[in-house]
């Protein structure tokens, strides 16, 4: 019911993902990353507690595939869980339990991790690895790329009504934290047409939380 990438931008040391489901709001349960270290998709029959655990041992230095081993090992009811993990070193992480709805695959390459549940066709997380990997310039603009290449591929095999983008760079918050919680319309066009209105403003919203003195104007009536 979920199909996701994880990436770390191997020119900025950005983190970033995106998701899609059928089930409502995915990006509140299953989106997690932390600026420096990591992200994380913890998703199939989500406990949104694993995504935490793996980011705090990435924290402590500890590589992608052994932080994502350590937590499968000390937490309960991992045959039904999904983690897709990318450390600062551009190392990945897959675990696919055995109880994993539906059809369901992963992809894995440098600095990037695809996977999915309740699959339309097991190649879904590999045609948003190749999408990922085939766009140039900002995180943003290549997770959107991945995203749209998962629903071309065939996506979940039901409509999709929920989807997100996370992004996180050196600040302790998100540098964008787009989401569609629900819609019977295309909730990843939802977040398409998000990005492509927030990316433009995205710097001046840092601005403004670093020194409000010398960001640009809000644009709003009384601003002078």
């Amino acid at each position: 019911m979920t199909f996701s990438l994880v990436a770390r931008c191997a020119e900025t040391g950005m983190f970033g993902m995106v998701i899609s489901s059928s089930s409502p709001a995915v990006a509140a349960r299953c989106a997690h990353a932390r600026a420096g270290v990591g992200v994380v998709a913890s998703q199939n029959v989500t406990d949104p507690a694993l995504g935490p655990r793996v980011l705090d041992l990435l924290a402590q230095g500890i590589a992608a595939p052994e932080a994502v081993a350590r937590v499968r090992e000390a937490s309960p009811f991992m045959e039904y869980r999904q983690i897709l993990a990318v450390d600062a070193t551009g190392a990945t992480a897959v675990h696919s339990g055995e109880n994993a709805l539906g059809l369901w695959s992963s992809a894995q390459g440098q600095d990037a991790a695809a996977g999915g549940n309740l699959l339309a066709q097991e190649g879904v997380p590999q045609a948003m690895l190749d999408g990922f990997l085939a766009r140039s310039g900002h995180l943003g603009d290549r997770l959107i790329a991945a995203l749209v290449a998962g629903l071309d591929a065939g996506g979940e095999a039901g409509p999709v009504h929920s989807a997100g983008l996370l992004l996180v760079d050196r600040l302790s918050w998100p540098l964008a934290e787009l989401r569609c919680d629900w819609t019977d319309a295309c909730p990843i066009a939802a977040v398409t047409e998000a990005w492509a209105a927030y990316r433009p403003q995205m710097g001046a919203y840092v601005q403004r939380a670093l020194d409000p003195r010398a960001a640009p104007s809000y644009g709003v009536p009384g601003d002078d």
